[in-house]
């Protein structure tokens, strides 16, 4: 009877085209590595020093290097640094005989995948080694499956995911980008609209000229039409030299205008001149510019209602709403989650100087199972925590099978409260902390919540 298992035989493969180069200057420790190692993967090099590994280097190109820190001449942790400048990105296991935190940290700053204390028995070793080899494995799937993406659907610089609503948006990104059209961007909070801006700004005619955001919401009413169309010396108090406004700098590129449900009635009235006439008056002055600016508007409010409630001009949201984009929340999209934190972590681990994390299916699963109410920079901000934690902070996992036999009748919704309840009472009423356990935003206890009327 033939035992043998397809799937392990293609792993065995594998692993004997992986590579490794172990460097350290006991030649006890060489040997034992070097026996340990041969045996499940295909080949092992070794070196007693920096300067004995860097022709080695040069010829071969390594999937794994095992370092000692303390070496003769230039350390461990000197020639790791090295090696990132210079482009290297295989993993590299570091080893030392001293239990220093401040060692191991300056190691995994340096762009260490692991960190081992000698002495260390085989299992750890392998336990390590095998951890780099399955980042090494996903690394390439990663690669090959973002090439057929690319050649199946050409990606948009910055919106990253491949769900049907996101492959709808970025088609109609694509279309409308080389228009001199003005747009409307709407969504949820955090859903991406500055992203999906900046997009359309590099693919357009304008990709040369400025990109130039404002935040509508952040400007006082006083100062927003300054700060927009400029002023003159002595238009109001505190005036005391002219000024050119952000439409003036934003010629011959694009102007994006944030949260715009947020601008006075009084810039409404003016930016619709401009929109219109292609001419901007600053505060203060007879004289009309012409400027030559395409303007994104972006809003997370529905402008009907705000039409409707006279907060926001009904021939500007018309001007506006020509062609409009809907940038979906992140929780009508699950399947885009996993490459969102891959991207998420390629963006932040340099800037942090810590090793990407690896996403398991588990993770993935109560990932999309959250409804994510700050949308895709609520993912990032997790992200960017997990990544500095060392672990993917979601709190901890749900007591499953807890009075099973009683609940069996039981709504998924009253197991929900149940279990929220229960958690919130664990914790003596803090909404905030029952949350971070839970998994979930504060935003989201309270709503539940309030729904229950507690």
């Amino acid at each position: 009877m033939d035992n043998n298992n397809p799937a392990e035989d293609a792993d065995r493969a594998l692993r004997q085209q992986f590579s490794i180069l172990v460097v350290d200057d006991e030649p006890g420790m060489v040997s034992f590595l070097q026996r340990a190692l041969t045996r499940r993967y295909g080949k092992v090099d070794t070196a007693d020093s920096v300067e004995a590994a860097t022709p080695l280097l040069q010829r071969q190109l390594y999937d794994l290097i095992v370092l000692d820190i303390a070496l003769p001449g230039c350390s461990g942790i000197d020639w790791l640094h090295e090696l990132r400048q210079e482009g290297f990105a295989g993993d590299v296991v570091m080893m030392t005989a001293y239990a220093d935190l401040d060692t191991a940290i300056d190691a995994l700053r340096a762009g260490a995948a692991d960190f081992l204390l000698k002495p260390f028995s085989v299992a750890q070793m392998h336990n390590a080694v095998e951890r780099c080899f399955e980042r090494s494995g996903l690394r390439r799937e990663n690669f090959v499956l973002r090439r057929e993406v690319e050649e199946r659907t050409p990606t948009i610089d910055g919106m990253v995911g491949q769900s049907a609503t996101m492959l709808a948006v970025c088609d109609r990104l694509k279309r409308i980008a080389p228009t001199p059209a003005t747009i409307l961007l709407t969504g949820e909070s955090g859903t991406g609209k500055e992203v999906a801006a900046r997009a359309l700004h590099r693919m357009s005619p304008r990709a040369n000229g400025p990109f130039v955001p404002v935040n509508c919401a952040a400007i006082s009413a006083e100062l927003i039409e300054s700060e927009l169309f400029g002023h003159v010396k002595g238009a109001y108090t505190g005036a005391q030299q002219s000024r050119e406004g952000l439409f003036y700098y934003a010629r011959g590129g694009t102007l994006f205008l944030d949260e715009i449900s947020e601008l006075p009635l009084a810039a409404q009235a003016k930016l619709l001149r401009a929109l219109e006439e292609r001419r901007i008056r600053p505060v203060g002055s007879e004289q009309e510019i012409a400027v030559d600016v395409r303007v994104i508007a972006a809003t997370n409010r529905d402008l009907k209602v705000e039409v409707a409630a006279q907060r926001f001009r009904q021939d500007l949201y018309y001007r506006l709403q020509v062609l409009e984009v809907t940038l979906p929340p992140l929780r009508e999209r699950p399947e885009d989650i996993p490459l969102l934190v891959e991207h998420f972590m390629a963006q932040l681990t340099p800037n942090l100087g810590v090793p990407p994390l690896a996403l398991d299916p588990r993770t993935v699963a109560r990932l999309s199972d959250y409804d994510w109410p700050g949308n895709v920079r609520e993912l990032r901000n997790l992200v960017e925590r997990s990544l500095i934690l060392g672990w993917f902070d979601i709190g901890p996992e749900p007591e499953i099978g807890i009075r099973a036999e009683s609940a069996s009748d039981e709504t998924l919704a009253a197991v929900e409260k149940r279990h929220i309840l229960a958690v919130l009472a664990a914790c003596d009423g803090n909404k905030s902390e029952a949350g971070r356990r839970l998994g979930i935003s504060r935003k989201t206890m309270d709503r539940k919540c309030q729904a229950w009327g507690i």
